[in-house]
């Protein structure tokens, strides 16, 4: 079974901190030992918990020439989580607490970045999420930021000028008659992210570098507001930047355009020689049919559709374009990946709507 699926809890470990020992004829008393990380293991789960250690007790006060107080004892386990193989997870992580208890995992990271001490149990991959000032996806960008949250990743955002970005209210309230919105997990998962700050106060996209981070996330959104971020050469830039490297990269929907525009030094899209998916024609224009007599054309961003301009930036279109499915209604859930869709071709994993953020968003946690 995937990592991400919780287990059945089997069992805690949390082994206490020995307290410090008692001063004796106004002597001091002795340090206490460290406290233990405390180990939980989750069956079928793929999961050790893995506390920081307690720090050291405190040194017993001096007594005139009497006892001193005993140190206090190390801090009680925290509650951070590592993932192993899922297959015999029970046996791997009953032969791997040893090493657990004596070595952070977190204290290796690949890019080139800060330096991370022994049991410094910061974000496993650091992720940039660009975004427009307005009009994005409430599903596209809330459900990957929390699973990857969830997961102990650190999700960073960055807006044109550093702005807090907000999502295309229409996609919260109802498109037409309270209808073709945002479901309501999703939604939910919004609210958190909306207090978040990383989403509060974002980056700047010019000051985003790709060798800083870890992974690139593409959100899209249909709505005016979009086109600030999919027309940005700063994006674009960056873009380019992550294929070039090494990271993974996921992008969904018109997020798809960003990295179609984003272009080689050899004048070629980056997508050239990929395969992908992204929104559909047939979705496109349905939904433009469905609703022009309100809203206009809320969901014709750009004249030319969005699948037309990714294929015409691939090498081999009809191979390398992927539509999937027909589906204009259901869509997969924290649970149930059936209708949902997503490509992936190495390191870059790309699908086409709202409907297939969940799974969109583990495909990209496999990666990390």
């Amino acid at each position: 079974m995937p990592g991400f699926v919780v287990g059945v809890l089997v069992g805690v470990l949390r082994l206490l901190p020995v307290p410090g020992e008692v001063g004796v004829d106004g002597d001091d008393g002795v340090v206490g030992d460290v406290g233990w990380p405390g180990v939980g293991v989750g069956v079928g789960a793929g999961l050790v918990g893995v506390g920081e250690p307690g720090v050291p007790g405190v040194v017993g006060a001096v007594g005139d020439g009497e006892v001193g107080a005993p140190g206090a004892p190390g801090a009680p386990p925290g509650d951070a989580w590592q993932p192993i193989s899922a297959n015999g997870a029970l046996r791997n992580a009953t032969r791997n607490i040893f090493l657990i208890c004596i070595r952070c995992p977190h204290s290796k990271r690949r890019d080139t970045g800060s330096a991370r001490t022994p049991c410094d149990h910061a974000a496993m991959a650091k992720v940039l999420v660009p975004l427009p000032d307005r009009d994005f996806d409430v599903t596209e960008v809330a459900v990957p930021w929390k699973l990857l949250t969830e997961a102990g990743h650190d999700v960073v955002f960055a807006t044109e000028a550093g702005a807090t970005p907000a999502c295309d209210p229409l996609l919260i309230t109802g498109v037409v008659f309270g209808q073709l919105g945002a479901r309501p997990e999703p939604i939910a998962f919004y609210r958190e992210l909306e207090r978040a700050p990383a989403f509060t106060s974002p980056r700047t996209w010019a000051s985003c570098r790709a060798g800083d981070f870890d992974a690139l996330v593409l959100a899209g959104g249909h709505a005016p507001g979009m086109r600030q971020y999919l027309g940005s050469a700063d994006v674009q830039n960056l873009t380019t930047a992550f294929f070039v490297g090494e990271q993974p990269i996921a992008a969904i929907c018109h997020g798809v355009l960003v990295a179609a525009r984003s272009k080689r030094a050899d004048g070629k899209s980056v997508l050239h020689g990929h395969a992908t998916t992204c929104l559909p024609k047939y979705m496109e224009r349905s939904a433009y049919l469905a609703t022009f007599w309100r809203r206009g054309r809320y969901y014709r961003t750009y004249p030319a559709y969005v699948e037309d301009e990714v294929r015409a930036a691939l090498a081999n279109p009809d191979a390398d374009f992927q539509r999937g499915p027909r589906e204009l209604s259901k869509r997969g859930t924290r649970d149930d990946d059936s209708p949902a869709f997503v490509v992936e071709d190495g390191r870059y994993v790309s699908a086409r709507w709202p409907g297939d953020a969940y799974l969109f968003a583990k495909k990209l946690l496999a990666r990390l």
